[in-house]
Formats: C-alpha cells, sequence, structure tokens
C-alpha cells in the first residue's frame, strides 16, 4: 500500500481522483490539501462522496507520501513546489501544464517525464516526477500517433474538437453559467489553445520531419463531460490501411481502442477509456477520438501514471463502465 497526497482539493479533478483512489486496491488517502477549506469534510464540497468517506480537507502537508498529486491552476504548481519541498522518494504526478513542454519539464532539479501512456509506457514506469497531458492534447494525440509513428503526416491536420462544462473548471465566468451554457455552442482560443504546443511536441517527437500546421478549433458543448475530437489530413492508402496502422499502435493500450462502428460520447462518460474511429473520403482520412475530459483527460490518465510508475496493474482502480442513461 502507498499513502498518496492531493494538493488542490476542492476541484473537479480532485474529486474525481478521491473518488477513484478510495476504490484503489493499493492506496490510502494520506491527506486532501485545501486552505479554504480546512476542517470541513470533504463530501461537503465534493457531494457524491457522502457515504463514502469522512475525510477531511487538511492545511497541514505530509512531505513523506508515496505519492503526490498537484491539481492546481495552471502556472500554481510550479509556485507551489518552490513553496514546499518533499522526500526524495515521493512521485509527484501534476495535472496542471506547468511541466508539459521539452522546455519547462527540468524544474528545481526535477526532470518531468511527459505522461501519455500510449506513447511513452516504459519512460513513465521509472519517472518520479510526472507531467499528467492536458485533456484536449490527451484526444487529439491519441488520434495522431499511429500516423505520426509510420511517418505519414505529410500535410497540414484540421481539428475540431468540443469539451464539456467542467472543462472550464469550478470558476464562474460569463460562459460557464447554466444560462450561457445551456442550449449554446460557442468556439474559444481558435488556433491558439494551449494545448497545440504538447500536441505538436509529441508529433515531432515520432515524426521527426514534420513541418505542417496544426489547425486546432476548441469548442464548448452545452454538456457537463467529455471531449469529440475530429481530425482530418491527407492519406494515400486505403482505410483498411489505416486501420491497420492504428490496430497494430494500439494493440497493447490498455485504455485506447479502435472501434469499427460509428461511435458517440456516451461510450466513454466515465471511464478511462479512449475510444476512435477512422473514415476515409477521397484522399482524405477522418479520426474520430472521444474521452472523458475528466478521467482520461485529467485524473483518470493520472491514475493510470501512478499504477506505472508504482508497478500496479495499469488497470487497477479504473474498470469502470460508461453510463449510458
Amino acid at each position: 500500500m502507498i499513502k498518496v497526497g492531493i494538493i488542490g482539493g476542492a476541484g473537479y479533478t480532485a474529486g474525481e481522483l478521491i473518488r477513484l483512489l478510495l476504490n484503489h486496491n493499493q492506496v490510502i488517502i494520506d491527506f486532501v490539501f485545501s486552505t479554504s477549506n480546512a476542517g470541513n469534510k470533504v463530501y461537503e464540497v465534493h457531494q457524491d462522496l457522502i457515504g463514502a468517506t469522512d475525510i477531511e480537507f487538511s492545511s497541514n502537508i505530509n512531505s513523506k507520501v508515496d505519492a503526490l498529486f498537484l491539481c492546481l491552476g495552471h502556472g500554481n504548481s510550479k509556485v507551489f513546489l518552490e513553496q514546499h519541498s518533499f522526500s526524495e522518494n515521493t512521485k509527484i504526478i501534476d495535472l496542471s501544464n506547468d511541466f508539459r513542454l521539452d522546455a519547462e519539464k527540468v524544474f528545481n532539479g526535477k526532470n518531468f517525464i511527459y505522461g501519455l501512456p500510449e506513447l511513452q509506457k516504459e519512460a513513465i514506469k521509472n519517472a518520479n516526477y510526472i507531467a499528467n497531458p492536458g485533456c484536449f492534447a490527451t484526444a487529439i494525440q491519441l488520434a495522431l500517433l499511429p500516423l505520426a509513428h509510420a511517418n505519414l503526416i505529410h500535410e497540414d491536420i484540421h481539428i475540431n474538437a468540443v469539451t464539456g462544462a467542467t472543462g472550464a473548471g469550478t470558476s464562474l465566468s460569463k460562459t460557464t453559467h447554466f444560462t450561457w451554457r445551456d442550449n449554446n455552442f460557442s468556439h474559444y482560443k481558435p488556433f491558439t489553445h494551449q494545448h497545440l504546443g504538447e500536441i505538436n511536441q509529441t508529433v515531432c517527437q515520432l515524426q521527426d520531419n514534420f513541418d505542417s500546421e496544426i489547425h486546432f478549433m476548441p469548442n464548448r458543448g452545452n454538456f457537463s463531460r467529455g471531449i469529440f475530437a475530429t481530425a482530418y489530413t491527407t492519406f494515400e492508402g486505403s482505410i483498411e490501411d489505416a486501420k491497420a496502422y492504428y490496430k497494430a499502435y494500439y494493440k497493447d493500450a490498455a485504455f485506447t481502442f479502435v472501434s469499427d462502428g460509428d461511435i458517440h460520447l456516451k461510450q466513454v462518460v466515465n471511464t478511462n477509456n479512449c475510444i476512435i474511429h477512422l473514415h476515409k473520403y477521397k484522399n482524405k482520412l477522418l479520426i474520430t477520438s472521444i474521452i472523458d475530459n475528466l478521467l482520461k483527460g485529467a485524473s483518470g490518465q493520472a491514475i493510470q501514471n501512478m499504477n506505472l510508475a508504482f508497478g500496479f496493474e495499469e488497470t487497477e482502480g479504473l474498470k469502470l463502465k460508461a453510463n449510458f442513461f
């Protein structure tokens, strides 16, 4: 058994982490740190956990926990690690974007490994510090990895992806209120979304001659959770060729699957799965990728990374079923 701590315990990703870790056979939750909620029961904030735990939020930190999850806003993980030190045996998994890019992965002597298991599982197994990928980045990279691995991306990539309201976090803004979001649809950060950096980095890591553009249009959907991403680019092979590349690449993946039939978002919501579908039209290959933004796009993938880093079964605590109704 290992002891874990969670920093920034009041947000959506922390709530999902707690829910999953309470049912993990190899984990004890040592503390959930939140200065604004210290002394309150965790279930008073994460109300789905009533009856599941009596853990209280804490303002104290155990620097010797085996694993530490940072569920802080972007930019705050660096500040936190500058102000707090942990045992050299503590494995740190960061869910912000602070350490995902190569130029930022080394921080105060800590070398963060990019935590996309389908990309570099063996490196994660030996990592002490892991940068969990972004939610859009996860869905999009899983759509592109097999093509890049086979050195088959030769033209621009066009991506359109829709995320649920939980992707914006718990803080309210004019675009997260129910009256604005309900029966509504909009795009944001067109062509400039922050996840483009890690997407480009991964594609270039696998295909070093990649010099085309990735055009990404992120959208807000009027549902709570999930990401539905479509990407297309030029592909000269047949649809059978494409399926062969994808199924071979993901043949040993614990949570990523290639579907021969059409896919929809409810297949992955409340799971750690990514499901991919391929469609060929003339010389274009359309890749559809779906995930739950809070699980495979955040907390579920963080636990998957923890499992790999500690030598646990990769699927431990993550054998979840989708809720269709």
